[in-house]
């Protein structure tokens, strides 16, 4: 952990920026604006890149996850811009509850993992490369996204040990908790052998 020399009020005001930010939701706004529907009644009812991939309209897929991805890390270059290590890891968190309980959406929003990998590639460049290639082998082996997502963030705290990023170790073991039970469902659908492949409508 970054030793906390930030001031309560300070932490608060970059959790709500942290949290502004993390809740916009860029899958819904995309679908809405090139007419695919609404989300919420297609596949899986998910905001993120994934299910925006069952529309069938690949480039709005790739915009949602580098969207998704980039709130969570102008989260964490805003904050480092103008606070202290202590602000950006709050600034960090909060975007990820935002993104996975937005206001706008009643609190139920997306899983998160664009996020995620938007917050380490921004937080500790290497271990966000390291994260997304992990994501990579683990949804190409698999050929179940939720699988990458698993495989990606279970790695991220030892890539941020191994890597030489130990003091953001206690945010990304937070992280990785949030991600595995945001995909709790997907983890019961992996192990009965249901989970949806990449690219399917379902």
């Amino acid at each position: 952990m970054p030793p906390f020399d930030s001031t309560s009020a300070q932490l608060i005001l970059w959790a709500v920026i942290g949290y502004g930010l993390g809740s916009i939701p860029f899958g819904m706004i995309l679908a809405k604006v090139m007419g695919l529907g609404n989300l919420r009644d297609i596949g899986s009812g998910n905001i993120g890149a994934t299910n925006v991939l069952r529309t069938g309209n690949k480039s709005a897929a790739a915009l949602t996850l580098l969207f998704d991805g980039g709130k969570g890390a102008a989260a964490v270059l805003v904050a480092r811009a103008f606070a202290g290590e202590d602000a950006v890891q709050i600034a960090a968190l909060a975007a990820f509850v935002g993104h996975c309980f937005p206001v706008w959406l009643g609190f139920k929003g997306g899983k998160g993992v664009a996020t995620f990998l938007g917050i380490w590639l921004a937080l500790a460049w290497p271990v966000g490369v390291a994260c997304c290639l992990t994501w990579l082998v683990g949804a190409a082996l698999s050929r179940i996204s939720s699988m990458g997502a698993l495989c990606a963030a279970a790695g991220s705290t030892l890539w941020a040990v191994g890597l030489g990023y130990g003091t953001n170790l206690i945010l990304g073991i937070v992280l990785t908790l949030l991600v595995y039970w945001r995909h709790s469902a997907n983890i019961s659908r992996i192990r009965a052998g249901t989970e949806p492949k990449i690219g399917s409508k379902n």
